[in-house]
This record gives structure tokens, C-alpha cells and sequence, in this order.
């Protein structure tokens, strides 16, 4: 059975889903007026650790996670948990050491079903920021940009 809750944090309204015991999908932007009374200790965990990253982007997040997609998809996924705090790689780095294609991690990335748990901002253009969440420009870059910001990396 899947259960969604709802939190407000520094970046907007986000939004995370579980099923059986792991977090499948978190959402920015999320526009649910809904204040959720959390109840599993799941969500409980999620919320505690996304607070404390917010609060200190120092924050590892250990959280059980159910990443659904390509083997690709999941390789790159995995990869961009290997990423530390503070630091960024462009796509063409990535890829290089996936042996992929630039294009082929970004839409990856695109793709991420937990963006922040699995640190897809910290992927850049090599001359830019990138793109985020499908997105060139407007709330979802400066998004990227705040959370970078944040942990130091801009």
C-alpha cells in the first residue's frame, strides 16, 4: 500500500511517497494544501532527516529507498550517491565514468524518482548549471541553485 505525506521545507512543499516499507518518489513543488498527520515511522524518519539536511546540509540521508528504472537509470542513480556534499560533477564526467553519454545521465537524472535523497542537483553542465528536473531555467534552476548554495558547492 503506498501512503504520501507533506512537508514545507526551505525549497517549497515536498512530497514523498512510500510502499512496503521504502521511500519510492519525493516531489518539489508540490502545490497540496494538505498538512499530513504523520503516523508511520517511515515517514517520521524521512521527514526527521530532511529537517536535519535543511538545517545542515552536512546531513547523510539513510533512508530505505526503492529506485525503480532502467538498469542504466538505476547505475546512475547509485552513482550520484557517491557524490559528497559540497562537491559537483558535470554530466560529462559522470558519464565518462559510467562510459555512457552526457545525455544519457541527464536524462537519468531527469528521471531520478527521489530527487534530493539521491543528489541529482549536484550534477552540472561543464560552462553552466545545467538543468534540473527537465528544466533550463525558472523555479526549478534556482532551486538547483539554492541547494547548492547550501551545501557549499556554488
Amino acid at each position: 500500500m503506498c501512503a504520501r505525506f507533506v512537508m514545507d521545507s526551505p525549497v517549497g512543499r515536498l512530497a514523498f511517497q512510500t510502499e512496503a516499507g521504502k521511500l519510492t518518489h519525493a516531489d518539489y513543488a508540490v502545490r497540496d494544501k494538505i498538512t499530513t498527520q504523520l503516523t508511520d515511522p517511515l515517514h517520521k524518519t524521512i521527514k526527521r532527516q530532511v529537517q536535519d539536511y535543511f538545517r545542515s546540509a552536512a546531513t547523510t540521508f539513510d533512508l530505505p529507498l526503492a529506485l525503480k528504472g532502467t538498469p542504466f537509470q538505476i547505475k546512475v542513480w547509485r552513482a550520484l550517491q557517491a557524490i559528497p556534499v559540497s562537491k559537483t560533477l558535470s554530466y560529462g564526467e559522470l558519464a565518462a565514468r559510467l562510459h555512457s553519454s552526457a545525455r544519457a545521465v541527464g536524462n537519468a537524472c531527469r528521471a531520478n524518482p527521489v530527487p534530493l535523497i539521491v543528489p541529482c542537483h549536484r550534477v552540472v553542465a561543464k560552462n553552466g548549471i545545467g538543468g534540473f528536473s527537465g528544466k533550463t531555467a525558472g523555479a526549478e534552476i534556482e532551486r538547483k541553485r539554492w541547494l547548492l548554495r547550501h551545501e557549499g558547492a556554488l
